[in-house]
């Protein structure tokens, strides 16, 4: 929801710091490996219980996350690096809630719906990138992606939000996580009923 109105000043300000990372011969997707590294540390930490530590290994994570794009803007974007990306993103938002669920096991049943929430939100988000792009329908409202990036009441910045909120307060984690899967399955909901309009009415 809230992407569109961040990612302007956000690619501005990751592109100053993108520029001596390609100086040094850094590529998009070296930083995209290491960021998928430290988003496995932060499921590691979360499972064992040290909150603290997973919150700093997420916002490193999710600055990687920010700066393998801006230096692929900055160098050559490839195919392959805008795959590396999503597979890396949405393992590491299925990892997490299952390390809660190792963590806390009396919360197994929200993380496990959080996860099918997620399962939800990413399928139909991928689902109409590529009917998207067999159409040859774009967008860089959100910034110049490698795929055509279809918004939605839940966007990155609200699951980068929600994810450290459960970790500042695991205690709430069930709650949280049955508010956010619902509003998950709203957007689902939404995302589909966009294709609907899109892409025909066809049956």
């Amino acid at each position: 929801m809230f992407d569109a109105y961040l990612r302007p000043p956000l690619d501005r300000l990751l592109s100053r710091v993108a520029r001596p990372l390609v100086a040094c011969g850094i590529s998009a997707n070296m930083v995209t490996i290491a960021g998928g590294v430290v988003g496995g540390f932060a499921c590691v930490a979360t499972a064992f219980g040290f909150y603290h530590i997973a919150i700093a290994l997420l916002a490193l994570n999710r600055i990687c996350d920010g700066l393998d794009g801006a230096v692929a803007r900055l160098t050559l974007p490839s195919d392959f690096g805008g795959f590396l990306d999503i597979v890396t993103d949405f393992l590491f938002y299925s990892l997490l809630p299952f390390s809660f669920a190792l963590s806390r096991p009396e919360d197994s049943l929200a993380a496990a719906f959080l996860i099918v929430s997620f399962v939800g939100t990413g399928t139909s988000f991928l689902a109409f990138a590529i009917v998207a792009a067999k159409r040859g329908i774009s967008t860089e409202v959100r910034g110049t992606k490698s795929f055509f990036y279809l918004g939605g009441l839940v966007e990155g910045t609200e699951t980068i939000a929600i994810l450290g909120l459960i970790l500042l307060f695991p205690e709430w984690f069930g709650v949280i996580a049955v508010i956010f899967g619902l509003l998950c399955w709203l957007t689902t909901i939404y995302r589909i009923s966009s294709a609907w309009q899109v892409f025909g009415k066809g049956y």
